[in-house]
């Protein structure tokens, strides 16, 4: 047997912990032969849940799952961890500006950078899903300078998902059917849906979609997803949020598929007039456990635009936090 991996969640008892913490259990994530360790990180007033957790994690019998650990101290979630998956973080309220968010989060993501880089495994993952994510994972990183900032990623993922699964919906295919959608920028409603290099069965999507039906419905709905949803159920996406993240960590611990890329939120090299260290997400081929970003795709002048808009956010969000970095 395969020498277990450790994967710590945080705010695991809250509703994308509860829905993603059996996939992982279940080998969905890392792998149907590769045995974990959970180690579950909560405010002290949610241990109780968290418990409850633990224990129905313990009922499920899966066999992979070989131990359980639930505690309120980063130290002792991060220790030794190989896979890191950032959820806990203050939700926006009522009346809340994005700047307001910002600034709660902040301290959260400066500790549990802080404790990765002293604890966690020098080859950990970690994805941020905590909002405002791409910002968040730049204070994590920023706070862990003896991890490559290579090592992080903001979870764009539930974003790539949504596109993917409005293009298979539309032409009546399998999400399977659907390639080489990308999602630019933010995880936010600036973020760019592109689908031209998209194809679907095998052909370029542009052939087989209007151009209207893409930029006045396609567009819009991913961008406003996560907003429908809420408005609809009175909570954030979660089953949704989760499945995302075990993609994008199955996809990052191992490779791609071929002929295709994901969208993933990395740590700019400057690639697509992105400021270097931004968290941008842009189309990546992972092999092997190394992501890779896909250059050299032309972009028309009206995608450059929205780029523009994004990259601005993102800006203005790292120029709100620059005394967490």
């Amino acid at each position: 047997m395969k020498k277990p991996l450790v994967v710590t969640v945080t705010g695991a008892a809250g509703e994308i912990g509860y829905a993603i913490t059996p996939s992982i259990a279940f080998g969905a994530m890392l792998g149907e032969d590769q045995p974990v360790t959970l180690k579950l990180l909560e405010i002290p007033a949610a241990l109780p849940a968290l418990e409850a957790v633990k224990m129905e994690l313990f009922d499920c019998a899966f066999p992979l799952l070989q131990e359980v650990v639930i505690t309120d101290k980063p130290e002792v979630a991060f220790k030794d961890c190989d896979a890191a998956l950032l959820i806990g973080s203050r939700p926006r309220g009522p009346g809340m500006e994005r700047s307001d968010l910002l600034e709660a989060n902040a301290p959260i993501f400066v500790e549990q950078g802080r404790a990765i880089n002293d604890h966690a495994s020098r080859d950990v993952k970690v994805l941020v899903l905590g909002n405002p994510a791409n910002t968040n994972a730049l204070i994590a990183s920023s706070n862990a300078p003896d991890i490559p900032v290579t090592r992080f990623s903001a979870m764009i993922r539930l974003d790539h998902n949504r596109a993917v699964a409005q293009l298979a919906y539309k032409t009546g295919v399998s999400a399977a059917e659907v390639s080489k959608v990308i999602i630019w920028g933010n995880h936010s409603s600036t973020q760019v849906v592109d689908v031209h290099y998209a194809e679907i069965g095998g052909r370029p999507a542009l052939e087989l979609l209007d151009v209207e039906w893409v930029q006045h419905q396609l567009i819009p709905e991913v961008q406003n997803r996560g907003a429908r949803v809420i408005k609809l159920r009175g909570k954030s996406s979660a089953a949704s949020a989760a499945n995302a993240a075990v993609y994008c960590m199955r996809d990052w611990f191992g490779s791609t598929p071929p002929d295709d890329w994901v969208s993933m939120a990395l740590a700019s090299s400057g690639q697509y007039g992105a400021d270097e260290g931004l968290f941008y997400s842009m189309p990546v081929i992972v092999e092997d456990g190394d992501p890779r970003v896909v250059e050299g795709l032309a972009l028309s002048d009206t995608c450059h635009q929205f780029l523009q808009v994004t990259l601005d956010e993102l800006r203005s969000e790292r120029d709100a936090v620059r005394k967490y970095l």
